[in-house]
This record gives C-alpha cells, sequence and structure tokens, in this order.
C-alpha cells in the first residue's frame, strides 16, 4: 500500500476520501485554488498546496498543476474524486507517467466510455442492450434534425463527452429542434470543450437505474447492486435510493449481469457505475431497461451504497489502486435494508433554484443521519463551483421507515444566510406518489408548482419570531425599569405578548409564549429574527420593507441574481421584447440560467457585454415599459 494520497478536488468528495485515507493511517494532501483557502477540505488535510486561481480552468483543470503538487508535497497517489478531471484519460496516463499511482480505472477504459456514441457502439458488440437513437458522426445541423423525425418526438439530446446533466436537451416537436441544439451545444462546449451531440428516443416514463461495479488488477469484476436516482431536477440526480424500489430478482438479475458485461468488455480496475434508463410505464422488467452510460468514477450517491453493503467503497479504491485483489467475492456481498440520501444546495428553489452564495453563518446540519457536508459554519460558498454543500443519507430496515428518517433530517437543516433546498427535498421525501413508489425522472418537473410553493410559517415559528423580537425591545428597557418584568404578564394565565412583524415585506402578527415548541429565533446583524422550521428559513423584520424594496421588480432594472458570466446576450438598445421574452444568459456554478423580460416594452440600455463577470445585484440592462 502506497503512504500518501493527494486528492485532485475540493468539497465534500475530498473530505471523504481523506477520512477514509486518514482511517488507513495514509498521508493526506490536499489542492486548492484562490477561492478555497479557508475551505474545510484545506483543513482536513495533512498538507496543502495551492494550485492557482479562483476558476476551476485554472487550477483544478490544469493537470500540470496537480502532478506538480503532488510531487511538491511527495504524494505517491492521486485520487481525482468526481467532477474536474477524474474521467479525463489524458490525466490518467500523465499520472502514470509521472511514476504516481492513478486510484481509478485504466485510461483505455476511460476512453472507451467516455463518448457516449462510442460507449454504446462498443456495449452493442458486447451484448449490453442500447437505448435506440442515432450515434452517427455527421454532426451537422439538417441530418440531427432529419433523424430527429426519423426517432421520432420527443427526443433526447446529449452531448457526446457529457455527463451530469450538461448539454442535454429534450425536445417535443421539430419546431423547438435548432433552438434546443444550439443550447446544448453551447453548454457541451463550455463543460467539455466538445460539442458534439448525438439523440436517443425519449423514455415517456423513464426510471434512472445505475449498478455499482468494481473491478481489480486481477480480471474480477463485481457489483455491487443497484441504485435509483429517478428523481432528478433538469437531468442533475436530486434523491438517491437503494435498492431500486420494485425491482424483483428476475429484473436485478438482468441488470447487473448486463453491468458487469459491460465493465468486463473494457477491463474495468476500480469503482465505476453502469447506468440504465428504464421504461416505467409497465413497471421494472428485464427487457425494457437498456444501457445509457458509464461514469467511469466514484459517484456522488455511493453512500447509498455503502450503507446497504456495510461496505468503503473508498477503501477498496486505494486497496485495489494499490494491487490489491477485491476484498470480497460476488457471493460476499449482501444487501440489508434500505438507504436514501439527498443532495443538499446552495440555491433557492422558490426563485427558480437560483445559486445562493456567501458566508455560512449558521450551519448546522442534524446529527440524526450520515451527513457528508464539503463546508462549516464560517466557511463560504463561492460562485465558481457545484451548489452542493452536503449529502444527508439515511439508513433504515424499510423504505418507509429510510424516507421518513431523511426527511426528518432535512426539516431539521438550518443555514444562514446562504439558502438552501433542504424543505425542497423534505417535501419530495412526503410526497404521496414518492412514498407508493410511483416516480419517474418527470416526477419533480410535474410537481414543481407544489414542491416550490413558499410555505407558511407555523404558530409555533411565529411564537419563536415574537420572543426573539421581544430580546431586541428588552434591550432598549432600562434594567432597572419594573416594566421589564412584566412584559407580557397576563392575570392567572402564561405570559403572552402580540409582536407586529413583517416577513417577506407584509406584515404578520406573531404572539410569544412561555414555549415555542422548541423553536428558537436566530438574531442577526441587520437586526433581522430568522426561524428554522420544515427545512426553511423564515426571515422577520420589525420594520416594513423600503420604498427601494418594493419598486425593485418593477422599475425595469435587469439585476443579476447572483455572480456571474455573461454567456449570452439576445437583445441590443431599442429592441422591444415582450413579457418572458429571454433578454441574455448568465453562467454560474457550472449552470446556465436565463434572465428574462418582467414585461412588455423597449430595451433602454443593456450594461453588459458578452463574457463579462457580474456580480450578485449589478444591473444589467434596462426596460421600459409599454
Amino acid at each position: 500500500m502506497f503512504r500518501s494520497v493527494l486528492v485532485a478536488n475540493r468539497g465534500e468528495i475530498a473530505r471523504r476520501v481523506f477520512a477514509t485515507a486518514r482511517r488507513m493511517g495514509l498521508e493526506t494532501v490536499a489542492v486548492y485554488s484562490e477561492a478555497d483557502a479557508g475551505a474545510a477540505h484545506v483543513a482536513d488535510a495533512d498538507r496543502a498546496v495551492l494550485v492557482g486561481p479562483a476558476a476551476a480552468r485554472e487550477s483544478y483543470l490544469v493537470p500540470e498543476k496537480i502532478i506538480a503538487a503532488a510531487k511538491a508535497s511527495g504524494a505517491e497517489a492521486i485520487h481525482p474524486g468526481y467532477g474536474f478531471l477524474s474521467e479525463n484519460a489524458a490525466f490518467a496516463d500523465a499520472v502514470a507517467a509521472a511514476g504516481l499511482i492513478w486510484i481509478g480505472p485504466p485510461s483505455a477504459a476511460i476512453r472507451a466510455m467516455g463518448l457516449k456514441d462510442a460507449a454504446k457502439a462498443l456495449m452493442q458488440k458486447a451484448g449490453v442492450p442500447v437505448t435506440p437513437g442515432y450515434l452517427g458522426e455527421d454532426q451537422a445541423e439538417a441530418t440531427l434534425a432529419r433523424e430527429a423525425a426519423r426517432i421520432g418526438f420527443p427526443v433526447l439530446i446529449k452531448a457526446v463527452a457529457g455527463g451530469g446533466g450538461k448539454g442535454m436537451r429534450r425536445v417535443d416537436d421539430a419546431a423547438g429542434f435548432e433552438a434546443a441544439l444550439g443550447a446544448a451545444r453551447r453548454e457541451a462546449r463550455a463543460s467539455f470543450g466538445d460539442d458534439r451531440v448525438l439523440l436517443e428516443t425519449y423514455v415517456t416514463r423513464p426510471r434512472h437505474i445505475e449498478v455499482q461495479v468494481f473491478g481489480d488488477t486481477q480480471g474480477n469484476v463485481v457489483h455491487l447492486y443497484e441504485r435509483d436516482c429517478s428523481l432528478q431536477r433538469r437531468h442533475q440526480k436530486v434523491i438517491e435510493e437503494a435498492p431500486a424500489p420494485g425491482m424483483d430478482a428476475a429484473t436485478r438479475k438482468a441488470v447487473t449481469e448486463a453491468a458487469v458485461k459491460a465493465a468486463k468488455a473494457v477491463n474495468y480496475v476500480g469503482a465505476g457505475t453502469v447506468e440504465f434508463i428504464a421504461d416505467a410505464s409497465q413497471g421494472l422488467r428485464p427487457d425494457r431497461i437498456w444501457f445509457m452510460e458509464m461514469n467511469t468514477r466514484l459517484q456522488v450517491e455511493h453512500p447509498v451504497t455503502e450503507m446497504v453493503t456495510g461496505l468503503d467503497l473508498v477503501e477498496w479504491q486505494l486497496r485495489v489502486a494499490a494491487g490489491e485483489p477485491l476484498p470480497l467475492k460476488q457471493k460476499d456481498i449482501g444487501l440489508t435494508g434500505h438507504a436514501v440520501e439527498a443532495r443538499l444546495y446552495a440555491e433557492s428553489p422558490s426563485n427558480g433554484f437560483l445559486p445562493s452564495t456567501g458566508a455560512l453563518e449558521h450551519f448546522q446540519l442534524p446529527p440524526t443521519v450520515r451527513a457528508d457536508a464539503g463546508v462549516e459554519e464560517g466557511g463560504e460558498v463561492t460562485p465558481f463551483y457545484d451548489p452542493m454543500i452536503a449529502k444527508l443519507i439515511a439508513h433504515a430496515e424499510t423504505r418507509e421507515l429510510a424516507l421518513a428518517e431523511l426527511a426528518e433530517a432535512c426539516d431539521g437543516v438550518e443555514v444562514w444566510p446562504v439558502k438552501t433546498n433542504a424543505g425542497f427535498l423534505a417535501r419530495c421525501l412526503e410526497t404521496p406518489d414518492f412514498i407508493a413508489g410511483d416516480m419517474d425522472t418527470g416526477f419533480i418537473e410535474r410537481n414543481l408548482a407544489e414542491l416550490t410553493a413558499p410555505p407558511e410559517p407555523s404558530p409555533a415559528a411565529l411564537s419563536a419570531a415574537a420572543e426573539a423580537a421581544m430580546v431586541v425591545d428588552e434591550t432598549q428597557v432600562p434594567d432597572a425599569s419594573p416594566w421589564r418584568d412584566l412584559a407580557g404578564f397576563r392575570l392567572n394565565a402564561p405570559l403572552e405578548t402580540t409582536v407586529r412583524l413583517f416577513l417577506g415585506g407584509k406584515p404578520v402578527i406573531a404572539r410569544a409564549t412561555e414555549t415555542a415548541a422548541g423553536r428558537s429565533g436566530l438574531l442577526t446583524d441587520d437586526d433581522e429574527i430568522v426561524v428554522f422550521e420544515a427545512g426553511e428559513a423564515f426571515v422577520f423584520s420589525s420594520h416594513p420593507p423600503s420604498a427601494e424594496d418594493l419598486g425593485a421588480a418593477t422599475d425595469g432594472q435587469i439585476r443579476s441574481p447572483m455572480p456571474g458570466k455573461v454567456t449570452q446576450l439576445s437583445v441590443k438598445a431599442g429592441d422591444t421584447v415582450t413579457k418572458g421574452q429571454p433578454l441574455l444568459v448568465l453562467e454560474a456554478m457550472k449552470m446556465e440560467h436565463a434572465l428574462t423580460a418582467p414585461f412588455d416594452g423597449t430595451v433602454e440600455t443593456v450594461a453588459v457585454t458578452l463574457g463579462a463577470q457580474v456580480s450578485e445585484g449589478a444591473v444589467l440592462a434596462k426596460l421600459t415599459a409599454a
């Protein structure tokens, strides 16, 4: 076994690998960008090396800098984590050429599975069923449009070099094909430097089923059962679980055998995931599951597999990379209970899931479940990287118990002032259809209005806000005043005081009592009161909103909702626009966000240029109402 490992990544996955490495007695080395100098993963490591500016393309995505950091720190092996360089075959070759140990599959396997069209062709030869579609080299727009019509709408456009939902668009008819193709290509080019695409028939009730596989250098390959990752938003996984609900023995045998066959076809070594799309219109069936792609790395959702098998997948990675055989044979790998994982993102579901950045003044995750966090209280969420800040994982005897446990944990998340999707996650987990196992990849989109509707605070939350407001008011009363001890006094009744507060700019009457059901109000430097309930942060103020706040949405100024880069400008000064018309596109946290006209009118000014980096709140354009 090697003695030290460098993790060529950041955040949650770097901390996850460090935890196992420390347990195994290995020295740990972190790399970090200038934006991550104070990050939690840097503090976790025995040593840390700066690799460049905040932008990933100048730091975490530069192979030469990562290898130089390994050399400078004396690291013997490199673990790529997920994302960044984890599926970069050239980087894997460069690591080996530098005399270092690559903790991942051979570069040949990465190349074979890295391009979706070539991977599907290879799987067809290996006897693995694949989704019908177009995998051709001809990338002319006319050719792709003609093939889409042949396949039949709806079709799915997917980046050949894609992953994580990047460069992927669903097209429902021929009229929308050109625009969707252009958007998919732009996103693919920005994310992977390759704008080639393939087409697939779009399964109307798809389930996303994947199988964890593991291979060693002795030619052994095993599976660690399946996961279901069907709850997705914009092709990004939100909730994952193992095993897949509704999976019978015959279907499990078919899909796991196909996954092992796929891994053996490319002489796979290490951890990998073979992903399948299943037509769930008639339940899970062996003849209605097709190969989709293979991720040649450790997955974000690997903890649910760890929970149901009792195994440490990172330890397996390290041992296999050191040349050891797989720790267990297939017959010795069991499946116990049910596990569910929810991805906690720094984003605002009620505001179109816009990313949220800033300092984590308050950050508390519930102790009742496994929490793999990439940040800590006092840290910062920056606009430069993926917005996932933690994963919450529950494990129980049954699926119903695991869902209930995880929903309760999401309810208990407390984060401020950065916004999170904790309440949204809890509502997903508590939806009756999801509990019944009646879901597909369109589940969230169909229920989006209900799942993202801003909730109302309960009487207990209002009471907590009122009590916190009384604390503020009491600080204005001299200690010697006889009135201080009489606040809320009622003859022969519990203490009670009614307080007028503002929530979301609207007045509310909050009644303070002696108890607030265990809730408490967090007082901020801005004299605001934050009460956490059901995964939400309710912000109360003792003052009404200012005229500037009330007019901000209707003054015609289009402001940036987050720090980002302008990747598309669709209008210029003098243009006439209609309500909802796209004006420009911002790229932040690896995702595109379109800003639209709030009303019919004319573009008075455009204050930015294509490619400009803008800060949160910056005026991007100004419209005049018709």
